[in-house]
């Protein structure tokens, strides 16, 4: 290789790119690489081109390596580019090949964070479909079946019974001392029909309220006594002689 036609070769790269390009050693550069489109909505990506040039260039491969100045890369991702930039040369051997791959580059990093955007938006859109079904699925509500009622329904009991205790414990509060010696009075003394809910067979066994000094009670004589006694008024009836 003649050192003129690298040299000639340096020229021109550094012209193109006056700041990218960094020159390391007579034969051996270094540039800059930033895709052609950046990216709107990811990180900015940059690398850095490392070529070293055999004494056969062009007409052999320079070594090429890649690493990331700014922004992420995956080593499977510098190796794909890194093979693309090999094809591009043994197409271009025999020529001044720099510029041709660092414009080869520039392609494909464009090509890679449009891929990156098109995952990070499919990303988003499967998010927002997977938190749109979970919505709809809590604003749906569960089947309701025979036991979940029961349950419910039981918890429904207790939570009413909380709020009556709750709401006779504020009443009483409010009440003189001797108020609630009434109210507790009243509280323990039970009606007819909670005496007759606590004893599902009032209605057929007459034993079963009876206490200690109870007198059992024949309604029906009660009823014939009150006929009679209709009967008398009715024979008594007299008119005056104004009638």
């Amino acid at each position: 290789m003649s050192s003129d036609v690298l040299l000639e070769e340096f020229e021109v790269l550094e012209s193109i790119y006056p700041t990218e390009l960094s020159k390391l050693s007579e034969k051996e550069i270094r540039i800059e690489v930033e895709p052609e489109e950046p990216a709107e909505n990811l990180d900015p990506l940059l690398l850095a081109l490392n070529v070293v040039y055999p004494d056969e260039y062009p007409d052999a491969l320079p070594e090429l390596s890649l690493e990331a100045t700014e922004g992420e890369i995956t080593d499977e991702e510098v190796a794909d580019l890194l093979d693309g930039m090999r094809t591009v040369g043994e197409e271009n051997m025999g020529m001044a090949m720099t510029f041709t791959l660092v414009s080869h580059l520039r392609e494909e990093l464009s090509a890679l964070v449009r891929k990156r955007e098109e995952q990070r938006s499919h990303e988003e859109s499967e998010k927002e479909r997977l938190a749109l079904e979970a919505e709809e699925a809590r604003t749906r509500g569960t089947p309701v079946t025979l036991d979940s009622f029961k349950v419910w329904k039981a918890n429904f009991d207790k939570e009413q019974a909380r709020i009556r205790e709750r709401e006779e414990d504020e009443k009483v509060r409010g009440l003189t001392p001797k108020e609630r010696d009434e109210v507790k009075k009243l509280s323990t003394r039970l009606s007819g029909r909670q005496l007759f809910e606590r004893n599902k067979d009032l209605a057929t066994s007459d034993d079963s309220l009876l206490e200690e000094g109870t007198v059992s009670v024949d309604v029906s004589q009660y009823e014939r006594e009150a006929i009679y006694e209709d009967e008398e008024d009715a024979d008594q009836v007299t008119f005056s002689d104004s009638d």
